[in-house]
């Protein structure tokens, strides 16, 4: 698999933006976004009163949850350890929500009427400590692509806007690893087959939200096997990058590989988003393997 060249510059896309209503003087993002780069904004930081840096503690996530989650729409929030941080805590996911919104209108405007299911969500944990105590296939630390085993996508994309809110220094260090068509060829010979009825039995017995399609049978295949094979999280093509405090940075997370590898205190804005929303659908996870597939696979 000759011929692509990982670099910071066909990696990241860095922006000069300063504010999250701020357009980018060079418009619409889309397209980078689209091949799969990362759109990095060093300089978009969100800034939290001195009543929500008493929050930035792990003892605030319930200790059966691994982050504190808000839906926006429907105004729940999850994973709060004490009832008395609901309304801070709440009050500052909603608040990042909006911001996301907004950055969404100015980045990325094409995005906006096909964007749905937000979910916002409060990192608090050291990445090295949930890596101690997740098994290998929920350790993040690994590098893959996102795929839910109970949350069938469809085919759909899963945009996410994340901002480092570490208050001492600290970093967020990934690895990112190689283009989606490059990742697709190396591991789609190794995926195996699907069967309709497992997925229909799964759904049935309530293990997915919805029917499993053969997409998503091969996506979260490809989680797993991105992240069992220790020759690949050790040699596959990859590069290391550090988002520091106060810097914000945007990508696919279906379709651009990567690992969280250290850093604290993070929060991220997840949406889904339709393929026939995209501006370039061929970009797709979803074109991309139905193009090794030789069908469709929804």
């Amino acid at each position: 698999m000759q011929g692509y060249d990982l670099t910071p510059e066909n990696t990241l896309k860095e922006l000069a933006c300063y504010s999250w209503t701020q357009p980018d003087p060079e418009g619409s993002q889309v397209t980078e976004l689209e091949k799969g780069k990362v759109l990095f904004l060093p300089h978009l930081s969100f800034d939290l009163s001195a009543r929500e840096q008493v929050l930035l503690d792990v003892s605030r996530v319930d200790p059966k949850r691994k982050n504190i989650s808000y839906n926006p729409q429907i105004g729940r929030l999850t994973g709060v350890a004490y009832q008395a941080d609901c309304t801070a805590i709440e009050t500052l996911l909603s608040r990042h929500y909006q911001s996301c919104k907004t950055l969404v209108t100015a980045l990325l405007p094409e995005y906006q009427q096909y964007l749905h299911s937000p979910v916002n969500t409060l990192r608090l944990h050291p990445v090295a400590a949930w890596r101690k105590s997740s098994s290998w296939r929920k350790d993040d630390s690994r590098l893959h692509v996102d795929a839910f085993p109970s949350r069938p996508m469809h085919g759909e994309r899963i945009l996410r806007i994340f901002t480092n809110i570490n208050p001492h220094g600290e970093g967020r260090e990934w690895r990112i690893g190689e283009d989606f068509p490059q990742l697709a060829r190396r591991f789609y010979p190794h995926l195996g087959g699907y069967s309709p009825l497992s997925s229909w039995l799964q759904h049935l017995a309530g293990i997915t939200k919805r029917r499993r399609t053969h997409y998503d049978a091969l996506m979260l295949r490809m989680h797993d096997k991105m992240k069992s094979d220790e020759h690949y999280q050790q040699q596959g093509l990859q590069l290391s990058f550090q988002f520091p405090p106060g810097s914000s940075w945007i990508c696919f997370s279906d379709q651009t590989p990567h690992a969280a590898m250290a850093g604290q205190f993070m929060l991220e804005q997840t949406w889904q988003l339709p393929v026939q929303g995209m501006k370039h659908p061929e970009y797709s996870p979803l074109r991309v393997l139905e193009s090794l597939a030789g069908k469709a696979l929804l």
